[in-house]
């Protein structure tokens, strides 16, 4: 946890010494300010919309040997966002929307190979920066929280070949948040992204254990 929020910090402070002036990407305004090279400065923030589709790594850490499950299980990540402009003045951005993520994790226990697969609705609540470095190119710093609710998964066991719901009162809980943290690159329409999810929340069942989600993801889209 110390670690998560060291991270944290450095990922803030590094957003914030960025230069005031820095523009982003195809959407900077050669009059100043940060709307559409198309588009007037005005008072009113400035939205764009966006679609997002990748892979995610996911792993359980656990106090219960059962649900430690360290080893990285691949998934989909798929959704839209909506980044709305705070300040015609700075180039900072918050970052909404609606993902469907699949995360979970693998180990081994008694023997048997376990298979936990968690799947999540995600609403993303970030502060994103983008540093313009030429003028269809920027690089989009980003720092925040998510909130996630279970919607499905499942607890496979290979050696008995046997499966069961994931979100059950002995199993996991379907509450999920976190810290998220990464980093983007726009080109032009095109948006590439790298970051990584932190869960907070402890979404074990049982009161004396804790039990907490990591992914690392990596995602491909398109801003319009």
């Amino acid at each position: 946890m110390k670690q998560i929020k060291t991270l944290a910090i450095v990922a803030l402070t590094m957003i914030m010494a960025l230069p005031a002036q820095a523009q982003y990407g195809r959407y900077g305004n050669p009059r100043g300010g940060y709307g559409r090279t198309t588009h007037r400065v005005s008072s009113s923030p400035y939205t764009y919309f966006g679609f997002r589709g990748g892979i995610v790594g996911g792993t359980l850490n656990s106090d219960n040997s059962y649900f430690d499950a360290s080893s990285m299980k691949s998934g989909l990540n798929v959704g839209f966002n909506a980044d709305i402009l705070l300040t015609p003045a700075t180039p900072l951005f918050f970052e909404t929307g609606l993902q469907y993520t699949e995360k979970g994790g693998k180990m081994s226990y008694s023997g048997n190979k376990l298979t936990y697969n968690l799947n999540y609705l995600e609403v993303p609540l970030l502060l994103k920066y983008q540093y313009k470095l030429d003028r269809n190119l920027a690089l989009t710093p980003f720092l925040g929280g998510y909130l996630a609710c279970g919607v499905g998964g499942k607890i496979k066991d290979q050696a008995t070949r046997t499966a069961e719901s994931a979100f059950s009162d002995y199993n996991f809980r379907r509450f999920d948040g976190g810290i998220r943290l990464g980093c983007g690159l726009m080109v032009d329409m095109l948006y590439l992204e790298i970051g990584y999810d932190a869960g907070l929340a402890n979404i074990s069942q049982d009161s004396f254990d804790s039990t907490h989600t990591g992914a690392l993801f990596a995602n491909l889209g398109i801003n319009f």
